[in-house]
Formats: structure tokens, C-alpha cells, sequence
């Protein structure tokens, strides 16, 4: 919690910026968003500041929104109310069309089982065209790109071996058989990467 007594994640915080910046590049002006995950906030509230004219319309399980809506109250009141979202549950998805469905740090965290609902449900409400975006570390089958991200797979799989860092071959694999097609690939600070997807017309 920061002084203020909002949810504060320091990761959020450093990769705000960078992550903001190929939004730049990415987002229409008058973009409509749904983000998978929102965390404490920090990502939609960040976004807004940058693109004042997206709809950005935050997500997360229930005991993730106070913290969510406490942010947004204070640093971007005039976003949608945070809804309730488990990717599972298809009657808890907003209707679309959305332009994006944006996501960061979650396919890490949730069972790999799920991933797959994520990739067909976001498809089902994005518009022709339009983008899903992950933001996260990522493994090119067995192969990492940093020790340190090694070292976090193993430690994810031990807090639970349903999580863990996920293969982006098998990850384009899966979404092209819900109607994605692999749009670019940017590489991040700390051993990150940008995946974004377009959904096929």
C-alpha cells in the first residue's frame, strides 16, 4: 500500500511507461479497451493519462476491485466502474465489439488451462481487425532468454505448479486456432515482451 492507501504494485510502476509507449503506437485515439487482469489499477489509470480519449474498462476477480476502484476514483474518475471478471466464466464478459483486449502479467499466473478461454472469448468480442496485447515474460519452447527468468519459472511453479512462464510458439499456436493471427513481437525492459494479435477479418 502507498502513503495515499492504494494498492501499489512496484512492477506496474516501472513498467507503466514502456508499456505506454507502444500503446501509443498501437491505440486508435477513441480506442475502446477491455483489459483481463487489471491488478491494482495502476496500467488503466496510466493509459488514461495517455490516450484521455480511450475507453478503458478495467477487470479483475472480485478481491482485486475495491483496490481498483479506489485508484480510479482518485486518478481516472471518469473510466467505467472496474467489473467483475474471471476469464473462465463466459457470462462475466463484457459485450463487445472492443477494439483491444489488453492483458499484463497474468498468463504467468492463471493455469495454462485457461489461457485458451481467454484467447476465444476476447476473439468472440473484439471487432474484425482488432488487437489482443500481452504484456509478459515468455520461453521459446524450452529455451529462456534471461537466467533470471529461469529462476522465476521455477519459483512460480513452486509457489504452484499450475503456474509458470508460458512457451509464445505453443501461445501463437493456440491462438490461431481461435482466429488470431501473430501481429509483432516487441521486446521489453527486464526480459519482457510485447505479443500482439489481430483478429482475422
Amino acid at each position: 500500500m502507498t502513503p495515499s492507501g492504494l494498492a501499489h504494485s512496484p512492477a506496474a510502476e516501472r513498467n507503466r511507461k514502456p508499456i505506454g509507449e507502444v500503446l501509443l503506437r498501437w491505440l486508435a485515439p477513441k480506442a475502446r479497451v477491455l483489459e483481463i487482469g487489471s491488478g491494482t489499477g495502476q496500467h488503466a489509470a496510466w493509459c488514461h493519462a495517455l490516450l484521455p480519449g480511450v475507453t478503458w474498462q478495467a477487470t479483475d476477480l472480485p478481491e482485486h476491485l475495491d483496490g481498483i476502484r479506489a485508484r480510479l476514483e482518485v486518478e481516472a474518475p471518469a473510466l467505467p466502474v472496474p467489473l467483475t471478471l474471471d476469464v473462465t466464466a463466459q457470462e462475466q464478459w463484457p459485450e463487445g465489439p472492443w477494439d483491444v483486449v489488453y492483458t499484463a502479467n497474468t498468463l504467468h499466473i492463471m493455469p495454462w488451462g485457461h489461457t485458451p478461454a481467454l484467447l476465444e472469448r476476447s476473439a468472440e468480442r473484439v471487432r474484425p481487425g482488432g488487437l489482443l496485447v500481452i504484456y509478459g515474460p515468455f520461453r521459446d519452447g524450452e529455451r529462456f532468454d534471461a537466467d533470471s527468468n529461469r529462476r522465476f519459472d521455477e519459483q512460480l511453479r513452486q509457489r504452484d505448479p499450475a503456474m509458470g512462464i508460458r512457451d509464445v510458439l505453443k501461445l501463437r499456436q493456440e491462438a490461431g486456432s481461435f482466429g488470431w493471427t501473430a501481429e509483432a513481437e516487441i521486446a521489453m525492459p527486464a526480459n519482457n515482451r510485447i505479443l500482439i494479435f489481430r483478429r482475422n477479418e
